[in-house]
């Protein structure tokens, strides 16, 4: 299916701009009859290009699987949810995205189906769960589900956020305060030196950086761009970023904390699939999507493989040694007492909480790093810049 922005004006004259996905230009018209517009410029959008595509925010996604829980649990007909849910959007692009969703399914197209046609709007895991909530008939169920799920995800995601603001200030401090030192403290006092020849070897190498900051500053901007992009194009070499992302759960110090957030992640995930009736192999595939490394999904792919082999998931997922020992325990225990998706469920909020403690913790590592580089930084120009305050002090004496 095709999008087409467009820019009209509405049926009271009032500009109105936004994006009808249609099969083709006939149909995009109707649409945008239908809709009462009157299409004054409209330019059909490139479907590879994901610019083009506007991707719900986990709070937009929290708030409309909540709204829809709501409203079909109190005997709305889905349609009318849709509808209504349509109306509520203040973003006008999701507002067409949901529009067209409200038109496929009015004309008998199923919810996940049409969800699927937005593919790149939506999660892969929200559309596996629509399904199964329209197969189960309990839809309600797995909007609330959903709504609980994406909530979550957005709490640990502001969590994040928060613990990392006073890192990040404190690391442009850092920056700040060097460039500071080496821009106007160390060539105050480099030029009390009358021979340069006669400078310790570490106040020649500190002159150097501040010469080199002060005339050729642009070099170091150039040098950080280019190794800024050059690590974000080759994160995209396969290779390369299964090396990072392995880096990132194995690492010393924060690995044991990365694998505690992943551990919550994929055990809510998990849970939230299982428990609707989503065959197990689809359920590991969504889960360890959900993660986003690719040293995880690598090792997924012999879980997967094992499983269809029948193995036990346990089993499985131990060999893997992503995971702690205690949660393969869990899971072996669950598929012992066939309750394995209430035990994930109770597993889920335990490493949750452990997820915010990891966060936490993550962030104290950083911080006094940050502290101990800007003492270091501040200790070498203090004793870079000690023999010639030292030698002032004695000409003013002997004066």
């Amino acid at each position: 299916m095709k999008s087409f922005s467009y820019q009209g004006r509405d049926a009271n004259g009032k500009q109105s701009k936004g994006v009808i996905h249609a099969e083709n230009e006939a149909e995009f018209r109707e649409k945008a009859k239908e809709r009462g517009l009157f299409i004054e410029n409209f330019q059909e959008e490139d479907s590879d290009n994901s610019k083009s595509i506007y991707k719900f925010k986990t709070t937009e996604l929290t708030f409309c699987c909540r709204q829809l829980s709501a409203m079909l649990t109190s005997g709305l007909t889905l349609v009318k949810a849709i509808d209504i849910l349509t109306k509520e959007q203040e973003n006008d692009k999701a507002r067409a995205i949901w529009q067209d969703i409200y038109e496929n399914v009015q004309k008998g197209e199923s919810f996940s189906s049409t969800l699927e046609m937005h593919a790149g709007s939506f999660p892969d895991f929200l559309i596996s769960m629509v399904g199964a909530g329209e197969s189960s008939g309990s839809l309600d169920v797995i909007m609330t589900r959903m709504a609980d799920h994406y909530a979550k995800e957005n709490k640990l995601k502001n969590t994040v956020k928060g613990a990392m603001t006073y890192p990040i200030i404190l690391a442009v401090l850092c920056v700040v305060i060097v460039i500071f030192l080496f821009t106007f403290i160390m060539p105050t006092f480099i030029d009390m030196y009358e021979d340069p020849d006669t400078m310790p070897a570490l106040t020649k190498i500190m002159a150097a950086i501040s010469d080199f900051l002060k005339t050729k500053w642009y070099i170091l901007v150039a040098i950080v761009v280019v190794a800024f992009f050059g690590f974000r194009y080759a994160y995209k070499v396969p290779s390369f970023r299964l090396k990072v992302d392995r880096l990132i759960l194995k690492g010393p110090g924060f690995g044991p904390l990365v694998t505690k957030i992943y551990t919550g992640r994929f055990s809510r995930t998990l849970s939230s699939l299982y428990s609707s009736g989503i065959p197990m192999v689809e359920c590991l595939e969504r889960a360890s999507a959900v993660l986003g490394n690719a040293y995880v999904d690598e090792k997924f792919i012999d879980v997967v493989d094992e499983v269809k082999q029948g193995e036990t998931l346990s089993a499985a997922i131990t060999r893997t040694e992503l995971f702690e020992n205690m949660f393969c325990s869990i899971i072996y225990v669950g598929e012992e007492s066939g309750a394995l998706d209430s035990i994930l469920e109770k597993t889920s909020d335990y490493y949750e909480e452990e997820s915010d403690a990891a966060v936490q913790r993550l962030v104290g590592m950083v911080e006094p790093i940050l502290l101990i580089f800007m003492g270091l930084i501040i200790g070498l120009v203090v004793v870079g810049i000690y023999p010639a305050l030292y030698g002032s002090f004695e000409s003013i004496e002997n004066e």
